[in-house]
């Protein structure tokens, strides 16, 4: 029997409310609006849920992807034979934390809506977050960051669910959190289920000041009219890889519908009919220019999925 078979034969016995779509297309959850169907995508809308069609997923073969906001993802063509597992309508439980400037959000949780909050709490550290399109569960993974701010300056804790261990609440130090990395990034079949956050009080008018200054300076620098996933690359050590795809020349590089932005090197953007296919080849042409101009092997910060 298909995973797909198994895996609507159990949902209809013991989730019944669990909304599943067959054949959902990737394009509608992802920031770059490309990518194929989905065999099934389910939206669970609380932690044991997740919980309960993981374990599922896992034993029948549906080989489980969970997603937030999809921004930092490109998705094939040709769709994806698995299970997507979209967490940022369901799982967005956002409260004040059991301590005094702690705040805890659920993986679905939007940053702007997470940064928000913090704001009218009168708590500061978030402001960094606020331009940034994903959820907490995408950020903690890959310590999202901008403006001199990331995840492991506010984290206080993780529960994470391990597909063997169990549920485990992670220090930030346990973390390991790095560049773009976090213990999570060497377990990539491990779940952000929830994170809390420690903040330091601060007046309420300066920190929406703040969270204004930033995006002004991201609408100014980035080309936040086109689909994309943000910056495109990781910054190379001692490098910009935007400053470095400039002075290649690479601005404005075209394939099919996915460009260099014009505006930011550092972003490959959809104009407007562009293919997962066009924006890989667009990265492996500023790659292989690159490298062969400076030496340098650019590594992709998005996530290319199959």
């Amino acid at each position: 029997m298909a995973w797909e078979t198994q895996l609507d034969k159990w949902v209809s016995e013991y989730l019944p409310d669990l909304k599943v779509a067959h054949d959902e297309p990737m394009s509608r959850h992802t920031s770059f609006r490309v990518g194929g169907p989905a065999k099934r995508m389910a939206f669970p809308t609380s932690g044991e849920q997740v919980v309960l069609l993981l374990d599922y997923a896992r034993a029948c073969g549906a080989r489980p992807l969970v997603i937030g906001n999809g921004t930092n993802l490109l998705a094939p063509d040709a769709g994806l034979d698995r299970l997507v597992i979209d967490t940022s309508v369901g799982l967005n439980r956002l409260e004040e934390g059991d301590e005094p400037g702690t705040l805890t959000a659920e993986a679905g949780v939007s940053l702007a809506r997470l940064a928000d909050f913090a704001c009218k709490q009168g708590l500061s550290g978030l402001e960094f977050a606020h331009g940034i399109p994903g959820t907490v569960g995408g950020a903690v993974c890959m310590n999202a960051g901008a403006y001199d701010g990331e995840m492991k300056q506010v984290i206080e804790s993780v529960t994470v669910l391990f597909p063997k261990e169990g549920i485990r609440t992670l220090s930030c130090g346990e973390m390991d959190f790095s560049y773009r990395h976090s213990l999570l990034s060497d377990h990539p079949d491990a779940v952000v289920l929830r994170a809390s956050f420690r903040l330091i009080s601060g007046d309420q008018e300066d920190i929406r000041e703040k969270m204004r200054e930033l995006m002004a300076r991201r609408k100014a620098s980035q080309p936040l009219e086109y689909p994309s996933a943000g910056s495109t690359f990781k910054r190379p050590t001692g490098y910009f890889a935007g400053t470095l795809i400039d002075q290649c020349g690479l601005k404005g590089l075209t394939v099919g519908g996915a460009q260099v932005s014009e505006k930011h090197a550092g972003f490959v953007i959809n104009t407007g009919a562009a293919t997962a296919a066009d924006v890989l080849e667009v990265i492996r042409q500023v790659q292989d220019h690159v490298f062969a101009e400076k030496g340098v092997r650019l590594e992709p910060e998005v996530r290319i999925i199959d």
